[in-house]
């Protein structure tokens, strides 16, 4: 009792004081660092926002040891290298009208400053005029040039280093290389039009080519995944649902091939996962989950983006709407095939079609 009583006393009384920046910013790494997967999330982030056509993402013990995403965009000018390490510094908003309309995968600004605060990070970067590319090493300051071509190198070594309290936390190297290439993958179905690269201790883990959106599921969910789908292209008023969704008998016994997109970024949300289960509603029974992957397209302006540190949650100006685009575009897509299937009975087509109706107004109710 004694020893209970000592943790349920009130802690000593202490002054208001301001924190350092070292403390403030990693406090600001523990919201947005979970683990080597949330660097990959936010390096590819900002290379897909520099124009790169190409990614490159190599790991060493599941990205605890090196985390290394290359791409081939617009690179970072020598003068703002140093800026870009800074808390709050972006160069992809500059005005709360450019927040409530972000257009683009990175905007808070904090990301790279955060994980320099928790690791060993180098920032190499060229842009197109200049001569040769510079290195940065965050934890020195100095600054040199180096040989790349156009484009930028984040470097992160020693994830945790600084505080081995959160690093006691990750699991083993395995299952940080799998949430890895989850990240990637995530960034592979949104964005077939870029080629990424995956590589693990020094064998390729991963590799997707440029391609149509058909072949980049294909690639990265299997062929069985583009035959046991159909093809969902639905506008209602402001917004747009494309995707494909799984037929029922391709359902799974866990939500693991449940890819939902707003504007080109991976999300959870409640809104949107609740609509295409419902779509699938008479379709489905038990503990089934549909399978599906699902891009969601919607003025900016009518979806707040800013709502979670991982930028992995949004929230919709009118959830309403959202939720029965997606479901009447599930649904509208899953009552064509079923529709068509049934055969024609005794009565002819009249009986056939009966059926037909009956078919599509059971997806549908």
């Amino acid at each position: 009792m004694e020893q209970m009583s000592a943790v349920l006393s009130p802690a000593p009384r202490r002054p208001i004081r301001e924190l350092p920046d070292e403390l403030v910013s990693q406090i600001a790494a523990g919201e947005v660092v979970e683990r080597p997967a949330s660097v990959v999330r936010e390096l590819v982030d900002n290379a897909l926002d520099a124009g790169a056509t190409q990614v490159t993402v190599r790991l060493l013990a599941g990205g605890v040891r090196l985390i290394s995403v290359e791409d081939d965009g617009g690179g970072i000018d020598r003068e703002q290298l140093p800026l870009a390490l800074k808390r709050h510094a972006t160069s992809k908003i500059g005005s709360l009208a450019d927040l409530e309309s972000v257009a683009t995968m990175g905007f808070r600004g904090e990301a790279l400053a955060a994980i320099a605060s928790v690791s060993e990070l180098h920032l190499l970067s060229r842009t197109a005029g200049q001569a040769s590319a510079f290195l940065l090493d965050a934890t020195s300051g100095e600054l040199r040039p180096a040989a790349r071509s156009t484009g930028t190198t984040v470097e992160v070594k020693e994830l945790f280093f600084s505080t081995p309290a959160r690093r006691k936390f990750l699991k083993t190297d395995a299952t940080e290389l799998a949430h890895c290439l989850e990240a990637v993958r995530r960034h592979a179905l949104a964005r077939p039009d870029v080629g990424f690269t995956v590589w693990h201790e020094g064998k390729l883990c991963e590799q997707w080519r440029p391609g149509s959106r058909d072949q980049r599921l294909a690639d990265v969910l299997g062929e069985e995944f583009l035959a046991d789908s159909v093809v969902i292209d639905h506008t209602a008023g402001p917004l747009r649902v494309t995707g494909r969704a799984g037929i029922p008998d391709a359902a799974r016994s866990r939500a693991d091939w449940q890819f939902a997109y707003v504007n080109g970024r991976y999300v959870r949300d409640k809104v949107i996962t609740h609509a295409a289960r419902s779509a699938y509603e008479d379709l489905l029974h038990g503990q089934r989950q549909p399978v599906y992957a699902l891009q969601l397209e919607i003025d900016p302006t009518r979806v707040d983006v800013n709502v979670h540190p991982t930028k992995i949650e949004v929230r919709f100006r009118d959830s309403r709407e959202v939720h029965q685009a997606v479901r009447r575009a599930v649904e509208s897509a899953l009552s064509a095939p079923r529709a068509a299937a049934v055969p024609l009975g005794a009565g002819g087509a009249a009986g056939g079609g009966a059926r037909v109706a009956a078919a599509g107004d059971r997806v549908r109710a």
